[in-house]
């Protein structure tokens, strides 16, 4: 079977919910026995998102192959259950550097450069590099809505593809609004009318519409979209809000969506084999209200929900295998001042999560807030600055170690239990220090962190510039922290717990970049656990 090629527009407004949807048909196409992939194309001029700000753009997401991406890719990974690369998330940024890069080397042997066709072709070769693989079917999304400015190479690209394939291997969905006006008491089909006649203007006629509407699309509705948007009416598909994120896939099966698919790319095998999703769903919906835990994540981002969106889901799925909901609440650390605050915010809590971040804004209430976790023997789970802040508080509070600190916040302390390693200070790119991507960590027999993965060998993802000083490993491990993974070598602490805690674990990983709805990662699963025994005390 030749590739083929599925690309994924938005109209009228941002957030309908294409990366969503893109998540949601790779779902059900691999239920179907295809390989699938999925890539997003994001039309902002940054190389990456790792230098913007959690508050503007959401979390950074990471690979296994140490790229930064969009968030969106945390949703395609959770669906799809695929690890992603690099090649699945292309900025324009990105795009017009290599162009650049190319142009001073004299690779064009001097002709004159120009968004079409070098910027185009540059955007095709990204679409294009899963050809040689053993992908079925690429999902393409593109980032932003229709008309706007800095889409439009990105539509031009695709538009070319359409050309290039075979027409039964592209497929163009476009995801619009159907917006309500209570007024009139209806739904009103103009705006997506616009948005595909913008795109038919760049030289794309849809083949499939998923109108977002959280109320039924009537059939004469229906109707008139296909005949104004020429497509076919089944081509149609409503795409309504639903209880719980991951019952999308079932929603959209239920609407024809993969159905439709199938029938346009000549896809043969359309028998649906969903049981297993089913299962998920309905396990999460057998909950009660009454099987709930309390969870409280204290960062600096709390601003944008969006800025811990794998950790937010990762508790969510935590929750899945204990069979609670778990109820979340953003705690601003710099609220947290002193132990009067702590208690007053944290008090209520089941469990406190710390996440990671960077800068020293918030860093000396997270410290707070893991003094009052560890003193009351709450539930706490570290991630990445989490458990940096760990060490920073067991060093000043139970070691006698009263200005220990972290290098990245101080320069003028004498012990920097958390520090920049030697072999890195001399690289001067901003990314160049960092340790991204998949790791592996040797876990120590006979700790938790064993009792919890099962194994004497894990691997993480890592998004992270400093690192546990070693000159301190010493006292820190005789006055009760336990290391409980490192790197093979010995050399980089990897997670960190205190056993005399009911559960006190961090890591200098983020461990939500792997967690499934299905399949929790592992730390997140027994962290819930912890929480829902501290619930019924």
């Amino acid at each position: 079977m030749s590739t083929k090629y599925i690309f994924v527009t938005g109209g009228v407004v941002s957030g309908l919910g294409k990366g969503i949807t893109a998540a949601s048909l790779g779902r059900l196409l691999k239920n179907r026995g295809y390989k699938v992939t999925i890539q997003k194309f994001d039309p902002y001029i940054n190389v990456d998102p790792g230098t913007m700000n959690p508050c503007e753009h959401g979390e950074v997401f990471v690979t296994d192959d140490g790229a930064e991406t969009d968030l969106d890719l945390g949703h395609y990974e959770r669906f799809i259950d695929e690890s992603l690369t690099k090649n699945s998330s292309i900025t324009t940024g990105r795009i017009y550097s290599e162009v650049i890069e190319k142009e001073r080397r004299g690779d064009y042997l001097g002709k004159t450069v120009q968004v079409v066709p070098h910027i185009t072709n540059a955007i095709k070769e990204k679409v294009y590099k899963f050809n040689d693989s053993d992908i079925d079917i690429v999902i393409t999304e593109i980032g932003g809505t229709v008309g706007d400015i800095e889409s439009l190479p990105f539509i031009e690209a695709i538009r070319q593809v359409g050309l290039e394939q075979k027409r039964e291997d592209v497929l163009f969905i476009h995801v619009t609004l159907l917006p309500y006006i209570s007024g009139s008491n209806e739904l009103k089909s103009k705006p997506t009318q616009h948005s595909v006649k913008e795109l038919q203007s760049y030289g794309i006629k849809p083949d499939v519409l998923v109108c977002r509407s959280d109320l039924p699309i009537p059939d004469g509705m229906k109707e008139k979209i296909a005949l104004f948007c020429n497509v076919r009416k089944e081509n149609v598909i409503h795409n309504s809000t639903v209880d719980v994120l991951y019952e999308v896939p079932l929603m959209l099966e239920r609407e024809g969506l993969a159905k439709v698919v199938c029938e346009e790319l000549n896809l043969e095998q359309a028998e649906p084999k969903n049981k297993e999703w089913e299962a998920i769903i309905d396990n999460i919906k057998s909950i009660t209200p009454e099987e709930q835990v309390n969870i409280a994540i204290v960062g600096k981002y709390v601003s944008l929900g969006d800025s811990y969106l794998s950790v937010v889901e990762s508790l969510r799925h935590g929750g899945f295998a204990n069979h609670v909901k778990v109820n979340i609440d953003f705690v601003d650390s710099e609220l947290i001042v002193d132990d009067k605050t702590a208690e007053k915010l944290l008090g209520k809590y089941d469990g406190i999560l710390v996440p990671g971040g960077f800068g020293n804004r918030g860093t000396e209430g997270k410290i707070n807030t893991i003094k009052y976790a560890r003193e009351h023997n709450v539930p706490f789970l570290g991630i990445c600055l989490g458990m940096q802040m760990a060490v920073v508080e067991f060093a000043r509070n139970v070691v006698g170690i009263k200005d220990a600190d972290s290098a990245e916040f101080s320069n003028t302390t004498e012990n920097p239990v958390i520090h920049i390693m030697e072999t890195q200070k001399d690289v001067t790119e901003k990314g160049g220090t960092m340790r991204l991507g998949a790791y592996p960590c040797k876990v120590k027999a006979g700790s938790l962190a064993e009792k919890i993965y099962g194994s004497s060998q894990i691997s993480e993802r890592h998004r992270h510039r400093f690192e546990f000083n070693n000159d301190y490993r010493a006292r820190i491990e005789e006055a009760g922290m336990v290391i409980s993974g490192t790197s093979p070598d010995d050399l980089l602490v990897e997670m960190v717990e205190i056993p005399s805690n009911k559960f006190f674990i961090a890591g200098q990983f983020h461990p939500e970049f792997k967690s499934r709805p299905d399949r929790p990662a592992p730390l997140f699963r027994e962290f819930v656990k912890a929480a829902i025994k501290n619930h019924s005390i």
